[in-house]
């Protein structure tokens, strides 16, 4: 099915995953900010503790959840940006079904950070009180890799800025508008 504002392409999955303060939530809005209309963003925080205000659990509601709110948001037409912790023994599962069933392009990112860069990230939160360094080493699991074809490692070396970039171009290909693509050659 084609995205709301563009009928030429099917709709794209972005998975963005990876430990805690690594900078999926900030990378998935600046990207939504940056394409605009047509882009939904999938949040396990909002889901789970916000939504459900459930605890994570192999095999608990919010998992299922995820999967079809990203699974009918792509029929919906709409391009996917699924960000979270994400972690593998519990997500992974079904993180490869909806990957592998979903037609169009599915693109997986990790952030490849190490525990001390969440630490120091966590720290110039504003609710940095909130949790601590205690917390952040027993949610941290080193390259929690999915394993599925494409998936790739985003370095702590690369700014927000070359990630929202990179995404955005290899991705989420640009929009064109009914009637208003660029004419063919004679």
């Amino acid at each position: 099915m084609p995205t709301p504002l563009n009928t030429n392409r099917l709709p794209s999955l972005v998975v963005l995953r990876g430990p805690s303060c690594s900078g999926k939530t900030t990378t998935a809005l600046a990207i939504r900010q940056a394409v605009g209309r047509g882009v939904a963003v999938v949040q396990q925080d909002v889901i789970r503790r916000e939504l459900l205000r459930e605890p994570d659990l192999p095999g608990a509601l919010n998992i299922d959840l995820i999967a079809t709110i990203v699974t009918r948001c792509l029929t919906g037409g709409y391009d996917v940006i699924l960000e979270g912790i994400l972690d593998a023994s519990r997500y992974g599962t079904t993180l490869r079904a909806v990957i592998a069933t979903h037609p169009g392009p599915a693109h997986v990112y990790y952030f490849g950070l190490p525990l001390e860069e969440t630490v120091r990230r966590h720290a110039t939160k504003p609710n940095a009180g909130g949790y601590g360094e205690h917390e952040l080493a027993q949610w941290y699991v080193p390259n929690d890799l999915l394993g599925v074809p494409g998936e790739q490692t985003l370095s702590p070396t690369q700014t927000q800025q070359q990630i929202v970039t990179r995404i955005i171009t290899e991705a989420l290909p640009p929009r064109i508008r009914p009637g208003t693509a660029p004419p063919l050659p004679a």
